[in-house]
């Protein structure tokens, strides 16, 4: 067996809701051997994994895959179930995965849920190695292999710090994701983003992270407050040490003057010798170190998240219990036994190391690693709590007395920190600080939360979702308005419109389309951007107020969402297009690929459905909430029972654009008022206009603004560039127009009649990596439509042969009647659209199918340019060249329109 391919889909998909990998696997001589015909295999299998007994798989029951394997199934299935097996050994919780038969007999699809990228791939390559073995009756050491991953989760996976938030804001319903490998969360989107490392926001200053690092400045500006600090000042060298500690006086505290985690502390120093000791052991950490009067008491840590005292723990230094035989070496060793004491920060208390400040701390008490301990006696291997070094906690949010949560809050307002680990050493924390000899030796920036979430003794605290209801108030939205539109025509014009009427109420909206990632009116990002990597540069962007994601299927398809939910899922239409690309043969493929949309909605959020395409059906049961209809037959059955259930849906009625809710018909404006319609001859315009009306009321934004901002967005090449851009060059007009598929050149042929021409000239192309079949077709609509064809060809073939293309085109015009003696075959996009000028009669229509909209549009400027030089008569406004306000001429005559803006 042989790993291909992998992919990774870190959003939702068309598999899942959640992140899933794909493997691509050859099974080789193993693809077509079912499980019970490979001797000895399901034994070896269920013996090494016996968690496997439990899966269900298809079957749904537990016990299924067993008795699947028994039956005879095939080794990639197996490879899936182990590679959910694996993940749940090392600690995630997943469960989805199927498999699917690939391109030839022996290759296969393996996709599965994962929880880490590292550790999913890491078991997917771990389980496809094991089953390889195992059916060829190899030796495999399948209890390294899980030591390895699970070594790998101690280093990948998130800490339970992080963790907690994470799930915190699962919880709440906030869109989060891990950025990169380490603890840095992204929660929220736009301008409602906020991001978090372990539990330092970034609302936190730089300076005041680093004013907590420094212990003394620290406990300068907390003693100028007055909050009792213990009495010190920083050393540099050892004899420097020995000063201050004569004049401080003993017992002392020694520590790195910005250490963390209790590394090279040391505590109740009682003479000059344990303080040089103590200042050699620190001196590893820090060249700069800090010499105070040693404060006895208990230790307390008291976390602090805004305004609020959320938890109190105290810690005690690591311990073990002799037991009258073991010596304490040996004792520590069976207490990092525990399944509670992990590496790092992956299990709630963190292994016991008995390194030189734990064997220091011994002998400064009279011990060694090799003593042995009477029976229950008590023997503590530090002075410092910390539970990164192997302490123990116990809650006491309880018993924090008033006074000392306020001395807490107040200290981490003057460090500038809104979380803070607040450290005390006193007798009781249920008394006032003031009243004993305690003090707060510590401020902490981005405190660990483990010994709140898993206290070794007393009740857990959920900070996790504290800190949470600190960044989003309850009450408060937690993200930006997002609408997916989806469709096979028209979906950039309809997610152009909608980012210009919601710019109109006053948002800067983030937009991503087939020319380019926007910010507000400027693009970031030229290219097709409609798949996921462009969707996230929006929503990762703090100025987006409200974002407008252009989704296509590639993107779907070969990368999932790039989004978690959005509020409004746009699906225009559903036509023959992309067939025999990513898996997809038939229309019901394409139609559940683009479902994701609108299955990814947030709870209370709305689908938008055509209620004139065939598909919409399908799509309806896909739905769980609620749904909008639009249609240009107000008479279309779907809306009437759909409005008769008391749902919404926006028709054209006596060429009204209309609101239909609750058997109240609402007039919204007229259709020739919109000037893409072209004075309401083009349907598919009118189509894409409903489909943002429809999605404008979902999102509550008011007709009038609806109704300005269809008034207001134009057909020209500011506004929607590249979709019936018309430009008037004199004695001919160019249509410039990104049809690339069966439905856009059907609509162009529908709209052409009403434009008024002479003569309709056609330059037109298809992308190679459409069916024969298609392309043939477009010929066809093309030899039906035009009266002189100009083949042209794509710079990027898409793996078809120079020509191939033009043959298929040229087959088709033939097919639909065109006149051979009118068809050229010019390769050049540039080229024929200089070529159809040229040899243009007077009153043509020229209309160009482009690949590339910036090329032909700069060739129009200059053939503007040109003539403009060539005739007095004919001097257009540069800035202005296209007609952005043309109105057929036989709708000339009393269209509202013309009145309140003049051509």
């Amino acid at each position: 067996m042989d790993i291909k391919e992998q992919h990774i889909y870190r959003g939702r998909n068309i598999y899942c809701h959640k992140p899933v990998i794909k493997l691509l696997v050859d099974a080789g001589a193993l693809s077509d051997i079912p499980t019970k015909d490979l001797s000895g295999f399901n034994e070896q299998l269920l013996s090494n994994f016996p968690g496997l007994k439990k899966h269900y798989c298809s079957l749904g029951y537990e016990g299924g895959f067993v008795t699947r394997l028994k039956e005879g199934t095939y080794v990639c299935h197996v490879a899936e179930h182990l590679t959910l097996e694996l993940q749940s050994m090392a600690g995630f919780d997943v469960y989805f995965g199927k498999t699917r038969w690939a391109e030839n007999p022996s290759l296969y699809h393996i996709i599965y849920e994962y929880m880490d990228e590292e550790i999913g791939l890491a078991c997917g390559y771990a389980a496809v190695e094991i089953i390889s073995c195992l059916a060829h009756n190899e030796s495999v050491s399948t209890k390294a292999q899980l030591e390895k991953i699970k070594r790998l989760a101690a280093e990948t996976a998130l800490g339970p710090s992080t963790k907690a938030i994470y799930q915190a804001a699962e919880k709440r319903k906030i869109p989060v994701r891990r950025l990169g490998h380490e603890s840095l969360l992204q929660l929220s989107y736009g301008n409602k983003m906020r991001l978090i490392q372990a539990s330092l926001p970034d609302g936190t200053s730089c300076l005041a992270t680093d004013i907590a690092k420094n212990k003394d400045l620290t406990k300068q500006m907390l003693g100028a407050y007055g909050i009792p600090v213990p009495e010190g000042r920083i050393v540099y060298d050892e004899e420097e040490a020995l000063a201050t500690g004569k004049a401080l006086g003993y017992p002392l505290a020694l520590k790195p003057f910005d250490g963390n985690q209790g590394r090279g502390v040391s505590l109740n120093i009682r003479d000059e010798n344990q303080l040089r000791s103590a200042y050699r052991a620190a001196a590893k950490y820090s060249t700069a170190l800090i010499v105070e009067r040693f404060i006895s008491g208990n230790d307390f840590r008291v976390l602090v998240v805004g305004d609020r005292v959320v938890a109190a723990s105290e810690r005690k230094p690591p311990f073990v219990t002799g037991d009258g035989i073991h010596s304490i070496k040996e004792l520590v060793h069976r207490e990092n036994r525990n399944v509670q004491r992990g590496v790092g920060h992956e299990k709630p208390l963190t292994k016991i190391k008995l390194d030189h400040v734990a064997k220091h701390f011994l002998h400064k008490n009279g011990l060694s690693e090799n003593d042995i301990p009477g029976k229950s006696e008590v023997i503590a291997l530090r002075e410092n709590g910390n539970i990164s070094t192997g302490g123990t906690a116990r809650d006491c949010t309880a018993e924090v007395h008033p006074v000392n949560q306020e001395i807490a809050v107040r200290a981490a307002k003057i460090i500038g920190l809104e979380i803070a680990g607040i450290d005390f050493v006193m007798a009781d924390i249920a008394r006032p600080l003031q009243e004993g000899k305690g003090a707060i030796v510590e401020v902490n920036a981005g405190p660990g939360l483990r010994m709140h979430l898993f206290p070794t003794f007393g009740s857990s605290r959920d900070v996790g979702q504290e800190i949470i209801d600190f960044l989003y108030p309850q009450g408060e939205d937690v993200t930006i308005p997002i609408i997916s539109v989806t469709g096979t025509n028209g979906k950039t014009t309809v997610t152009r419109l909608l980012k210009h009427v919601l710019s109109l109420t006053g948002k800067r909206v983030g937009m991503t389309c087939t020319q380019g990632t926007y910010i507000g009116g400027k693009c970031i990002s030229m290219g097709d951007n409609t798949g996921p990597m462009s969707a996230q540069l929006v929503l990762s962007n703090r100025e987006v107020e409200a974002a407008v994601l252009e989704t296509a299927r590639g993107g779907i398809v070969r990368r999932g969402l790039g989004y978690d939910l959005a509020d409004v899922g746009v699906i225009i239409n559903v036509s023959d297009d992309h067939r025999g690309q990513d898996g997809i043969d038939t229309l019901e493929d394409l139609a559940f690929a683009k479902s994701l949309v609108i299955e990814a909605i947030k709870p209370g959020g709305c689908a938008v459905l055509n209620a004139d395409d065939p598909m919409t059906p399908y799509f309806a049961k896909r739905i769980h909430g609620k749904i909008i209809y639009f249609s240009q037959n107000h008479d279309n059955d779907l809306i009437k029972n759909h409005v008769q259930k008391g749902g919404q849906a926006v028709m054209v009625m006596d060429q009204m654009i209309v609101l239909d809710q609750d058997g109240k018909k609402i007039p919204l404006i007229s259709v020739p008022e919109i000037p893409i319609t072209f004075g309401g001859s083009s349907k598919c315009n009118i189509e894409n206009a409903l489909a943002a009306v429809s999605a404008l009321y979902a999102l509550n934004i008011s007709e009038h603004i609806i109704a300005m901002g269809l008034r207001s967005f134009h057909p020209d090449v500011n506004t929607n560039p590249g979709r019936f851009n018309l430009f008037d060059l004199g004695d001919c007009k160019v249509m410039l127009d990104y049809g690339h598929n069966i439905s856009a050149y059907e609509a162009v042929g529908q709209l052409i009649p009403y434009i008024g021409t002479e003569r309709a000239v056609g330059i037109i192309g298809m992308p190679g990596d459409r069916m024969d079949e298609n392309i043939i077709e477009a010929g066809k609509i093309a030899g039906r439509v035009f009266s002189k064809i100009y083949i042209r060809e794509d710079r990027d073939l898409r793996q078809r042969a120079p020509g191939e293309v033009a043959h298929l085109l040229y087959q088709g015009i033939m097919e639909g009647g065109g006149d051979e003696g009118e068809i050229s075959v010019v390769p050049s996009e540039t080229e024929s659209l200089q070529i159809a000028v040229e040899e243009a009669l007077p009153g043509d229509l020229i209309v160009l199918f482009y690949e590339n909209f910036q090329h032909v549009f700069d060739i129009l400027q200059k053939l503007i340019e040109k003539r403009s030089d060539m005739s007095e008569d004919f001097m257009p406004d540069k800035s202005r060249i296209n007609e952005i306000n043309f109105i057929p001429p036989q709708l000339e005559q009393g269209n509202p329109y013309l009145s309140a803006h003049p051509s």
